[in-house]
């Protein structure tokens, strides 16, 4: 089961065309995901402002909007183990288009809702609504996107087009950046509280729905088809099944999972901040480091799938975390000895290292066999994602209370458990 080759009788080598789009249109639901969240974040101040009462102090507004905010993510976990139930019965395609419409339709609205002047404390509350559905469809959608471009991809191509599609996660925090980084130089800030920061949520709702339209040109995966035309899809729960039979698996894809959160929470997103706040970079400087780093590690993502393919996933996957760690200590312990140019060099190849994140969803895959593989995948990343997503920040925060390179105090030990459990994925999942 766990051979995707045997489970399709599909003999094929290289990528087709049909493949090809596959890819592509699977990576814009995981983009989509991390351009809201760039742009949530970016003007969490306004929508402090607009959404909640006008006498509200201003620490209670941002409490309570970056509450709403992480209520979407709490959502994840039940969002991503309720659709994969219905993924892994029903078919990959038709939750693939709901969960891709779960989150544009949310963000087309956050764009175009009135605001607490009109609608008093019906806005909050409806903002509140929004942030639930999107960390449902979330839950679901880059599960889904795994699994669909897996099972359709050839066995031999697994890693690269894991890679490929992980890729596509950073692109969307790339375009959330540069979307703000254009609307504070075309728009005053009295225009953009004045409207003007509609746009970038109405974007990424258009975008959304042009996805979802062009998402239905695609087909069902060729494993599903075999398993609906053999009658070898599950028939108890596969939340059950899962929870009895691959604990192992489970644990080994939460591992994997943290990891990842750990290379794009804290070397990516928190980065800006680190460099501006503590080592006195401008934020020009800071954004254009940042947007490096960014193209590199979605470079890295496409490395690191192809490596898989000739080295294997666990083998793969053991390298890159080590060398992850490697360029941490490098980088982290550069700070405020070098200047612009040569922390540039090196967060570029902290960067590429850590591109390596894109390989956790090509473990994921063969750790689950098909009938279970959507509600596998789901439960480890959303549940391992809702826990480490919530403790990240603030506990990085806290070790930076007593260093300024604090964060590499959490990076070293997550790479350490990385490159163990690629040794265990190897040793458990060798054949």
């Amino acid at each position: 089961m766990n051979n995707l080759n045997a489970e399709t009788e599909v003999e094929k080598k290289l990528l087709t065309r049909e493949d090809t789009r596959t890819l592509v249109l699977s990576s814009f639901g995981g983009a989509l995901e991390f351009y809201d969240f760039v742009i949530y974040v970016f003007y969490a101040k306004v929508l402090s402002n607009l959404f909640f009462p006008e006498g509200l102090s201003e620490f209670w507004a941002m409490l309570n909007t970056y509450g709403i905010f992480a209520a979407g993510y709490l959502f994840r976990p039940l969002g991503g183990i309720v659709m994969a139930h219905f993924g892994d019965l029903f078919g990959r395609k038709r939750l693939f288009a709901l969960s891709i419409l779960m989150m544009a339709l949310p963000t087309l609205f956050l764009g175009l809702m009135p605001t607490f002047a009109t609608i008093g404390y019906a806005a909050p509350v409806l903002l509140l609504i929004l942030r639930i559905v999107q960390g449902v469809a979330i839950g679901g959608e880059i599960p889904a996107a795994w699994t669909f471009v897996s099972e359709h991809v050839p066995e031999k191509r697994i890693g690269m087009a894991n890679g490929f599609l992980t890729s596509g996660l950073s692109l969307g925090i790339l375009l959330g950046s540069l979307i703000a980084l254009l609307m504070t130089k075309y728009f005053s800030n009295e225009a953009i509280q004045h409207g003007a920061w509609r746009i970038p949520f109405i974007l990424g709702g258009v975008f959304g729905l042009l996805t979802l339209y062009l998402r239905s040109y695609l087909q069902e995966t060729p494993v599903f088809q075999a398993m609906r035309q053999r009658k070898q899809l599950a028939t108890e729960l596969p939340l059950k099944t899962l929870l009895s039979q691959y604990k192992v698996a489970i644990c080994l894809g939460m591992l994997m999972t943290w990891f990842l959160t750990g290379c794009v929470v804290v070397i990516l997103l928190a980065m800006p901040q680190l460099l501006t706040g503590t080592f006195g970079f401008s934020s020009a400087q800071a954004f254009e480091m940042q947007s490096i780093a960014i193209v590199m590690q979605m470079l890295g993502c496409i490395l690191y799938g192809f490596l898989a393919d000739r080295l294997g996933v666990g083998r793969a996957f053991t390298i890159g975390t080590v060398l992850t760690g490697v360029m941490a200590a490098i980088f982290y312990s550069s700070l405020g000895l070098y200047g612009y140019s040569v922390i540039s060099i090196l967060y570029l190849l902290l960067g590429l290292a850590t591109g390596v994140a894109g390989i956790v969803s090509a473990a994921m895959v063969r750790m689950f066999p098909a009938v279970i593989r959507f509600t596998g995948i789901s439960f480890s990343y959303n549940v391992a994602y809702a826990i480490v997503g919530a403790i990240t920040l603030p506990l990085v925060q806290w070790l930076n209370s007593y260093s300024p390179i604090g964060a590499v105090y959490y990076i070293m030990p997550l790479c350490l458990i990385g490159a163990i459990s690629g040794l265990l994925f190897m040793y458990r999942y060798r054949k």
